[in-house]
């Protein structure tokens, strides 16, 4: 009989006393886990920022970065191996993966809403049971070619179920990830993947319970039998024990209060304590977090902050760790040989055929369209770490060898990766609308209707933008004002933000925030809703959820749909106290130029240096002085324009300070301008010697006509001087003169000299640069204006199709 020392490897402790008492932190167990850890976690962010440009979601960088860690690349070194990755840490670090995976699961679990999938449509649910059948059937024949050549030696009723799990599973949070990344989640596709997904997630489980009790070492069915029935047992007792205990608890956490850490500490106990029962059982742990999480409330704030207190831990540092703890067990060189490479190719044809053929048959059966059935079946053969999860614990229990583990391992890793390019190919929605009228500020007659898309990313731009739209709004009886407030959040890796996103499903993305959903409702958006129905104006609130490089396309197509005349997007500076301008990043900046780029309307960018300080004015106490600065060109007729609305109402003072240069010169006093937008391709505007073309003067001047007949009507609200300016310096110096003003209104191209020699703000053009410095002003906030361009809208994100029937820009339940 062998010692324990001839088949174990020494305990490590858990810490050293310090390498000045001469010992190495490598050797014990703590300080190489700290280590493993940041190791871990700096690797796979790396190559999550390297596949980031393909689209890919963060699981196949963390699943490709324990793959290189192990035995495949890097852990062919043994010297590596042996200080980073020794044996006798791995089950340390198995153990604290582990747990991380459990909390992962229980979030999974969250992410399901039985709701949904007990209102899944017969079109849904037949396409689920396609994704599943069909691939289990090809999967119970490739196990048999697997157990005739490579995994001999196993138990054949639970190789062959593993080997079904295996290829008929859908990933569903790496598939709502996906279809958000494409913005996918709100059309038809994205309907039934999401919901197919659901039914196939629930299943896969079910199957994954199968799998495991035939995998035991007692060979009787009884024994399977058993755990088949304990397992059904406790499900049960978590839906009428567990689930109303949970519901107390999230009945008693309240909408806008603090939850009790009492709750939370209960709630993860009972997460633990489920996981050890359905071990003891003989399933998994994973299994009884995974039900907890199903059987979670999901209404009220309780669930959504349970997720946001254990979301960022449990993704960023212990879930890359179970990613590494399988790639240590994966060996890419144990697939060497024809007969091994042709396994591969065997099982990776199998499973995307089983996948892609059997959902796209039958969506064709179902009458859905080609191209949208084509990538219906490569969204629902998207694997994901559930998929990792059976694997393992068919490695474990011996079920799969390391070549066969190795090539199920690349499979799922391959059938992932093909998705997103795959279904970018094939199937790519149209955006269409009907055409509309008023995409400008300025038009013929300014009794119309005004739409205004405001949007905002945080809490510091809400009262500027409040106290904007209650000084535009007038109080005579003029056209309406209608006020789309959207609050732009970045779609991230947490499953709570693909939690918010699955909501957009049934409302259209970006979502409306209905009664109905009062109790999950963006809170950010809470005091638009209270300034409209406080207020005469219209303000509905929305909700947009996208990667800050390509959210403009949700604001650009929802400013269609609801045919606003201009955009407001917040500066990607704020003013700190000091008063100097700090940068948010520059992701909010380039959003700025993408949507100057695309947007089928005006656009207006709002540096907020505290409009009516850091709270709501009421309509009674607005008193502003407004500036409008006027050079010449469409920018600058659209920024009057705002400014002749701005001033119906009797609290604002509108200043119009008209630049003249000299006879014989421009306001480019020789500079050769030429003006682009963040897009360099497309929309240049070219003001060669600094001269206007002859269109654009005569409709300047007949605009100042306009204006100066209605100056001359408004009594003391509206007020104009005319500067004759010979430099640039004496422009500057204009401007200064009002920098105590209350707001600014500036076009983004007007025909002038750069008043600033360098900046880093090329979206508002030669004068909104030196506006929205520092050494400008402190307490004027400037709005710099860019007219919509019919002749420059080359590439609209949304075409316009006269026959279209739009949808309604406006819910149906919207007060």
């Amino acid at each position: 009989m062998a010692t324990p020392n001839s088949t174990c490897a020494p305990s490590m402790k858990a810490t050293s006393n310090g390498a000045f008492q001469h010992e190495n932190p490598l050797d014990y167990a703590l300080p190489l886990l700290i280590i493993q850890m940041c190791l871990v976690v700096v690797f796979t962010r790396f190559l999550a920022f390297i596949c980031k440009p393909l689209r890919q979601p963060r699981v196949i960088a963390e699943v490709i970065g324990g793959i290189l860690l192990g035995p495949s690349a890097i852990g062919r070194s043994e010297k590596f191996l042996d200080t980073i990755f020794p044996k006798k840490s791995l089950t340390v670090l198995e153990t604290v993966a582990n747990i991380g995976l459990l909390f992962f699961l229980f979030l999974v679990g969250l992410e399901l809403d039985m709701r949904s999938i007990r209102k899944t449509g017969h079109k849904a649910l037949l396409i689920a049971l396609a994704g599943i059948s069909f691939p289990f059937v090809l999967g119970i024949g490739t196990s048999f070619v697997l157990r005739a050549t490579i995994n001999k030696d196993v138990n054949p009723a639970s190789f062959l179920v593993f080997m079904g799990v295996a290829l008929s599973i859908t990933a569903f949070p790496v598939l709502a990830r996906i279809l958000a990344e494409l913005k996918l989640l709100t059309t038809d596709v994205g309907r039934i993947a999401m919901s197919a997904a659901a039914v196939n997630d629930v299943a896969a489980w079910i199957l994954l319970a199968l799998a495991i009790a035939l995998s035991g070492s007692n060979t009787s069915p009884l024994v399977s039998l058993w755990v088949l029935l304990c397992g059904a047992a406790f499900v049960l007792f978590a839906i009428f024990v567990i689930r109303p205990l949970l519901a107390i608890m999230a009945r008693r956490s309240l909408e806008g209060e603090p939850v009790q850490e009492t709750y939370i500490c209960i709630t993860l106990t009972v997460v633990l304590a489920c996981s050890f029962v359905t071990d003891t059982i003989g399933i998994h742990a994973l299994f009884g977090a995974f039900v907890v999480g199903v059987v979670m409330p999901k209404d009220g704030p309780f669930a959504a902050v349970l997720a946001e207190k254990i979301e960022d831990l449990v993704m960023s540092l212990f879930l890359p760790l179970y990613f590494v703890s399988s790639g240590l067990k994966t060996n890419v060189a144990t697939i060497s040989g024809a007969l091994s490479w042709g396994l591969l190719v065997l099982v990776i044809f199998t499973a995307c055929f089983g996948k892609v053929f059997g959902t796209f048959v039958v969506s064709m059966l179902c009458k859905v369209p080609f191209r949208e059935a084509l990538a219906l079946g490569f969204l629902m053969n998207t694997k994901g770490l559930v998929e990792l999860i059976v694997l393992n614990i068919g490695k474990d229990r011996k079920v799969l060898n390391d070549q066969a583990f190795a090539i199920c391992v690349l499979m799922a890793l391959f059938t992932t990766f093909i998705t997103t390019p795959i279904v970018m190919a094939v199937y790519k929605p149209a955006r269409r609308g009907s055409p509309y009228m008023h995409k400008t500020v300025q038009r013929n007659d300014p009794d119309t209707e005004l739409r205004v898309l405001a949007c905002f990313h945080s809490t510091r731009n809400i009262p500027t933008l409040i106290n904007l739209i209650e000084s535009s709004r007038g109080t005579r009886k003029r056209g309406k004002l209608c006020v789309y407030a959207m609050h732009l959040m970045e779609l991230s890796e947490r499953p709570s933000a693909i939690t918010m996103v699955q909501t957009a499903r049934n409302n259209g993305l970006p979502f409306w925030n209905k009664k109905e959903d009062i109790d999950n409702r963006d809170q950010m958006v809470v005091a638009f809703q209270a300034y409209g129905h406080l207020s005469s104006v219209n303000v509905r609130s929305m909700t947009a959820i996208s990667a800050f490089n390509n959210i403009h396309e949700d604001i650009c197509t929802s400013a269609h749909q609801k045919r606003v005349a201009i955009i407001f997007l917040p500066f990607h500076k704020h003013q700190r106290f000091d008063g100097t301008m700090e940068s948010l990043g520059n992701s909010l900046r380039a959003m700025n130029g993408l949507v100057l780029s695309h947007a089928p309307c005006s656009v207006g960018i709002l540096v907020d240096r505290g409009l009516g300080g850091t709270t709501q004015v009421q309509a009674s106490d607005v008193s502003y002085n407004v500036v409008v600065a006027f050079f010449g060109g469409r920018d600058d007729r659209e920024a009057l324009s705002y400014g002749m609305r701005m001033a119906e109402h009797p609290g604002i003072l509108l200043t119009v300070v008209k630049f003249i240069p000299p006879p014989g010169m421009t306001l480019a006093f020789g500079a050769k301008l030429v003006g682009v937008t963040a897009n360099k391709d497309r929309k240049v505007i070219k003001v060669a010697g600094g001269t206007n073309n002859d269109e654009d003067k005569q409709e300047d001047d007949q605009f100042w006509s306009d204006f100066l007949s209605v100056c001359c009507k408004s009594g003391e609200s509206i007020i104009y001087e005319e500067r004759l300016v010979e430099r640039k310096e004496d422009v500057a110096a204009v401007l200064r003169e009002r920098s105590k003003c209350n707001l600014i209104l500036a076009g983004r191209m007007p025909p002038v000299v750069p008043l600033v020699n360098k900046s880093d703000c090329p979206e508002l053009g030669p004068v909104g640069s030196y506006l929205a410095s520092s050494e400008f002003s402190t307490s004027a906030s400037v709005i710099v204006f860019q007219q919509y361009n019919p002749k420059t809208d080359i590439y609209p994100l949304v075409m316009e199709v006269s026959d279209f029937s739009n949808m309604p820009d406006t819910p149906t339940n919207c007060p």
